[in-house]
């Protein structure tokens, strides 16, 4: 297979997923089926890792996005910040759940840039589900800088 081409997806329910929604009655896994789907348009040539992301919209919108490499390793975009762009596209409003999925639709944690981004655009009570299961915003990046620390 192509190295631009994200490993297909394995199609067996994900026990996080299964239990997020138990707990919430939230429906995690199709959140992390439609992170999964944006996964399988990912351009990774150079690392091969492709990765997927999925949000609920405050007004019921689902928006998604997915990793685009580029030869100059540093300008690469996340797959959240295609999830914002799309957010913003589409509307704006805020996130309220989110999902990333690696290149096997395993759940993934967002890294330290992209937490901040989520932060900006979904605020401490966005929900996400993690490798350790449902968190925060506010969990995942405490004491978050944000638009309130700039007035």
């Amino acid at each position: 297979m192509d190295a631009a081409e994200p490993t297909p997806a394995t199609a067996q329910p994900d026990p996080l997923a299964a239990e997020a929604t138990a707990a919430d009655g939230f429906d995690w896994s199709a959140l992390q089926e439609a992170a999964t789907a944006a996964m399988r348009h990912a351009y990774a040539p150079y690392s091969g890792y492709a990765v997927g992301a999925a949000a609920v919209v405050e007004d019921g919108r689902l928006v998604t996005g997915c990793n685009v490499e580029n030869a100059a390793y540093g300008v690469g975009l996340c797959a959240e910040c295609g999830l914002v762009s799309q957010l913003h596209l589409t509307g704006g409003g805020r996130l309220t759940h989110f999902v990333c999925v690696g290149g096997e639709g395993q759940v993934i944690m967002p890294c330290g840039r992209c937490r901040q981004l989520l932060f900006e655009n979904g605020g401490p009570e966005l929900r996400l589900l993690t490798v350790a299961g449902l968190r925060s915003m506010s969990e995942v990046l405490p004491d978050a800088f944000g638009p309130h620390d700039l007035a």
